[in-house]
């Protein structure tokens, strides 16, 4: 006999982790700048500079710009010294080869630096690492059999969907663009740190195009010629296009933006004029509902059958929503606050648990805050917040979340400290795995009369508790709609303790 198949061609996410490591790094003071005489605050930016899928391994490199801010001995303004500090980290993903695909996303969750003396210091920074693990698989399923009047076969069909990761796709892309400073008049400011924030803010298919648009959020601290530090927000938008055939217009469509490199300076000829150049790398991740046919059962009403089976994992989807949490935290200083100079957010590892019907996922907001103390003297406060949100979710069920930070951080003096405000977004897609026994391949053996002597042309009998019609029907080698026939019964569950007749089929 001849049978119907398919191909079910998607990714399997075959590892979802964040790594968390720490990196350290001694450096020495440029011979331009001056001796230390205390260090304030570390801005840093996790770049991604590689990603590498290997037999059941994921690895991850990229690079932490520093820099580091200090008060110099012999007063006057800050100055910034700047650093490097390389990383690597791999995850193991079992089931993962060359042909895979890596989406990573490298958090800066907080650094700081020591003087080990006035023109040595040591850097630590602390990673969180997002790291997604696909590989592209071909599953070769059996959907019917192509002719089965020949053969009286009956066959169950199961008529569902798959809710499949179809597409993983990534684009390098660049562009630059020029800021003209607004602070002050006069000399122009010193810039001391710089912060890139890529945000996708939509994404839609068209054909075989995905086509995404958002902005990259930049972020400036400045020191006036006096001394005074003040803050500096652009946005700059990018669109681009990336290739996603076979997704469908109807897919779910995620992009996120990660900085693979940047250089914002200020002309040599015009110091309130910043020349801004971006390298970012985007990765996309689609999904559909792919319908599909799978063959359940199978039997002959003329000949017994030998069947061979296997369970087809089909995924559902089960919530995709985006939960925003509004946070308001006082930051202890131990000492009165004049005012704010810059606050800044980052977020870390988000961590499940389950509390009953409940998943509860936490996140770690990582809040650093620049403020005048009572001297006008520039000081540093940071802390870790957890940001928890809840949500319905069935045992077994399998959730996948990432956090954002929309907008920016609000801080304010308060008594005893700093007040601050933001909101994280929780970001989630909850699904559900189930499998669906199918047949794979069958081989008729003999009639079904062969050494029974001859079969009753009828049988009365009482349906087993739970038992369904085409089990009834293929124990006794006859039809579906012959028993219903015989019973003067409508397509449906049968009847609850009613002897039912059962016509044999010759």
């Amino acid at each position: 006999m001849e049978f119907e198949r398919d191909t079910i061609i998607n990714y399997d996410t075959v590892a979802e982790i964040t790594l968390c490591q720490e990196e350290t790094l001694e450096s020495i003071v440029p011979d331009a700048c001056p001796d230390i005489l205390r260090i304030v605050d570390v801005c840093g930016q996790a770049v991604l500079s590689g990603k590498q899928a290997r037999e059941g391994m994921a690895q991850v490199t990229g690079m932490v710009r520093a820099s580091i801010l200090y008060q110099p001995e012999g007063g006057g303004g800050l100055r910034r010294m700047e650093a490097g500090l390389p990383f690597s980290c791999q995850a193991e993903a079992p089931g993962l080869t060359e042909r895979g695909t890596i989406l990573a996303s490298p958090r800066l969750r907080c650094a700081e630096a020591r003087a080990l003396n006035p023109r040595k210091v040591l850097l630590r920074v602390d990673l969180a690492v997002d790291i997604t693990a696909c590989q592209p698989v071909e599953r070769p399923i059996c959907t019917g059999v192509s002719v089965p009047e020949e053969n009286n076969l009956c066959q169950k069909q199961y008529q569902g969907e798959h809710y499949q990761l179809c597409a993983v796709q990534e684009k390098p892309f660049t562009f630059s663009d020029q800021i003209r400073l607004q602070s002050g008049s006069g000399e122009p400011p010193m810039l001391l740190a710089v912060r890139v924030q890529p945000v996708c803010t939509e994404s839609k298919l068209i054909g075989s195009k995905l086509i995404f648009k958002g902005m990259v959020e930049l972020y400036l601290l400045l020191q006036e010629v006096g001394g005074a530090l003040t803050t500096s927000h652009e946005s700059l938008p990018f669109s681009q296009i990336i290739e996603a055939a076979g997704a469908g217009e109807e897919g779910d469509c995620q992009v996120e933006v990660e900085v693979a490199s940047f250089r914002c300076e200020p002309e040599a000829s015009d110091g309130r004029e910043l020349e801004v150049e971006l390298e970012l790398l985007a990765q996309a991740q689609v999904r559909c509902r792919r319908p599909v046919t799978l063959l359940q059962d199978l039997y002959s009403t003329s000949n017994l059958m030998e069947l061979q089976r296997e369970n087809q994992p089909l995924c559902r989807l089960g919530e995709q929503s985006v939960r925003p949490q509004a946070v308001r935290e006082l930051l202890e200083t131990g000492e009165m606050v004049r005012s704010i100079v810059d606050a800044r957010l980052s977020l870390g590892q988000v961590r499940q648990s389950r509390e009953g019907k409940e998943l509860v996922l936490t996140a770690e907001a990582w809040i650093t805050v620049l403020y005048l103390d009572e001297n006008e003297l520039v000081q540093c406060t940071r802390q870790s917040i957890p940001v928890s949100c809840r949500l319905d979710c069935l045992e077994g069920a399998r959730c996948s979340c990432f956090c954002a930070c929309p907008g920016e951080v609000f801080a304010a003096p308060a008594a005893g400290g700093v007040e601050v405000r933001f909101t994280v977004e929780f970001h989630c897609l909850t699904t559900e795995t189930v499998s669906v026994p199918s047949v794979t391949s069958a081989q008729l053996g003999e009639a079904r009369s062969a050494g029974e002597g001859m079969r009753p042309s009828v049988v009365l009998r009482m349906p087993a508790p739970g038992e369904e019609l085409w089990d009834i029907a293929k124990a006794h080698g006859t039809t579906t709609e012959q028993i219903l026939q015989a019973n003067e019964l409508e397509e449906g569950a049968l009847p609850f303790g009613r002897m039912l007749l059962i016509p044999s089929t010759r």
